[in-house]
């Protein structure tokens, strides 16, 4: 007799929760965004567990570029990595969000601070209706507005 199968479900499938900070700014080195396996797996055998590990790590551009020797990666992607840790170090921005601010051309915490809503917002806009063709998953004017609010305080310390 030959099997049935299950009905598929209609219903989209669930997102996955964010991922939850170690402490406020530091995250997992795995939820950083754009780390493939191979490149996870080469930090952590150095001992990078966490972006807090590698902003220790790589304070400055030639530390930057003898890591990339290290992990034999060019040195533009380590640079790419460690920019995103510094935006992830804005607790409202994180890791979920440091991508994005990246490709709107935000390299820096302190980038995003000095950022002005009124150009900052629709070039988020554009870049996720363009990348994702849906208007309805870009972060609203508040949620940016809190962003460079929290990089403004963290730029004050």
């Amino acid at each position: 007799m030959p099997r049935r199968r299950a009905p598929r479900s209609t219903r989209p499938p669930r997102p996955l929760p964010p991922p939850q900070p170690l402490s406020p700014g530091n995250w997992q080195i795995a939820d950083l965004p754009g780390l493939d396996r191979d490149a996870l797996v080469a930090l952590r055998d150095r001992g990078i567990r966490s972006t807090r590990d590698l902003l220790d790590r790589c304070p400055d551009r030639n530390a930057s570029d003898r890591l990339a020797a290290d992990l034999q990666r060019h040195p533009q992607h380590v640079r790419k990595w460690v920019a995103l840790a510094r935006l992830a170090t804005v607790p409202e921005v994180g890791c979920r969000h440091a991508g994005v601010l990246l490709h709107a051309g935000i390299a820096s915490p302190e980038q995003l601070a000095a950022a002005p809503i009124h150009r900052l917002y629709p070039q988020l806009v554009r870049l996720f209706v363009a990348t994702t063709q849906r208007r309805d998953l870009v972060p609203d004017r508040p949620t940016v507005l809190r962003w460079i609010a929290a990089a403004r305080a963290q730029a004050a310390r």
